[in-house]
This record gives C-alpha cells, structure tokens and sequence, in this order.
C-alpha cells in the first residue's frame, strides 16, 4: 500500500537538494564584512563568543575569521585599554537592516552601554560592508564610512580575505599600504592568539 507521506515511505529524489535549491531561488545569499573589538573584560573570549553568536544564528554562514590584532584606543576618553579587534566574513541570506539588529543583539549579550562616545566597551560589532548594498541611511551607513582610513579596521580585513575590496575607495591592501601598512596607527598582530572559525 502506497502513501504519499515522505515519512512512511522512501522518496526517490534528494529532498534535501529540492529544498536547498527552492530555497535559493527565495533568497539572496551576500558575502559581509563585520569587525568586532573589544577593550574591557576577556578580550579574546569575548570576540570568540561574537564569532560563535553570529554563526549561530539562523540565515547566517561564518566563512573567514582573521587573526587578532591589537590596537591603542583611538578617540574617546584618555587612558583607555588597548583593544583586540578582528573581522569576520560571512555570507548571509539576512537583509542588512537585519544583520545590524543581530549585530546590536550580540553587542548587548556582552555587555555592551552606550554613555560614552568611542568609550571602552565590552564588544563592538561593525558591519563594514555587504556586497552589493550602498546605504545612506544614518543608522547603517554602508559601506562603513571610516573603514577606509582605520588601520585597526584594514589589517585584520587583509588578513581574512586578501583580496578585500572596501566598495568605492578600491583594494584593502592598497587602503592599507597607504596607512604605513599592517603596523601603522598603532596595530599590533598578536601572533600568540586566534580566533575558532566555527564548523
């Protein structure tokens, strides 16, 4: 006896690749840039925890996490710790308003008050760009409007993807190697850390 339920009875095609593929055709997948840094607390177990909540969360895909850069605090109130900063790529099904809300969530999971500007923080997530997104929007301003001129933001990018590109300022390495390279502005490789891509 026959039954059209896949449950109760052998399919003879590869639901799995169906849906994927009908799923594909529902929704643009984009290749993203975020960068975190953190100056208060663990440091490193905080930037891993940012990789593990944006990978963990639905619409969302982890490809590259960069090594860990450490960097003098830059504006903000005077004797600030250092940060640790990093970028991730990903690719995302997510619009980017909402990639910046879960960025905002993961930001608040950690801790983070926003009292003072470019204060210490426990965690800040940046979204640098999202491919083929331009936005003007205040709120999310995109591609990032200082990324181009921040090495702390440039040399992880670099490292997670060499062929970066920031959209309408040209080649990461060149934006870089115009700073005074990787060590300019006071980035520091920290060799003796890394970042868990997630599986």
């Amino acid at each position: 006896m026959s039954t059209s339920d896949p449950t109760a009875s052998p399919t003879t095609f590869d639901l799995e690749r169906r849906v994927d593929s009908a799923d594909s055709t529902l929704q643009t997948v984009r290749h993203a840039a975020i960068a975190l840094g953190a100056n208060l607390g663990n440091r490193l177990e905080t930037l891993q925890g940012a990789v593990d909540a944006l990978a963990d969360t639905p619409g969302i895909k982890v490809t590259s996490v960069s090594g860990v850069f450490e960097t003098d605090a830059v504006g903000g109130p005077a004797d600030q710790p250092s940060y640790f900063n990093a970028v991730v790529l990903l690719r995302t099904t997510l619009p980017a308003r909402s990639l910046l809300e879960r960025g905002n969530a993961v930001e608040d999971a950690f801790g983070r008050v926003r009292e003072v500007r470019w204060g210490p923080r426990t965690l800040d997530v940046d979204i640098l760009a999202v491919e083929g997104v331009l936005s003007e929007d205040p709120e999310l301003i995109l591609p990032h409007p200082r990324a181009h001129e921040r090495a702390f933001v440039l040399a992880p990018w670099l490292d997670a993807d060499p062929a970066a590109e920031v959209p309408g300022h040209g080649p990461v390495a060149d934006l870089l190697k115009g700073l005074g390279g990787e060590d300019a502005q006071g980035v520091r490789r920290r060799a003796d850390l890394q970042l868990r891509l997630p599986e």
